[in-house]
């Protein structure tokens, strides 16, 4: 009972209530995901198959999860180069 309590005491703020540096850093915070989806996107759409770890299009789907994909992506998706480049 005193979970609900706290739930309803917790309610979100709708965009109006919120704060102009809480509004601010929500639309910074949705730039940056757009950005790192936007970046994994064409990477995987330019990179060969055989320079990516796994296939292509699970590597699509999963960038599609906020921050986790991309960024996961971008650290294990890509084969690195032989040459450290």
């Amino acid at each position: 009972m005193a979970r609900t309590k706290n739930r309803a005491a917790r309610k979100k703020k709708t965009w109006k209530e919120m704060s102009p540096s809480g509004k601010a850093g929500t639309v910074l915070t949705a730039i940056v995901q757009v950005s790192l989806l936007i970046a994994a996107q064409r990477d995987i759409s330019r990179r060969p198959a055989e320079l990516i770890n796994g296939p292509k299009a699970a590597w699509r789907a999963a960038s599609f999860v906020n921050f986790i994909g991309p960024m996961g992506y971008f650290v294990f998706g890509r084969k690195r180069s032989a040459g450290g480049a």
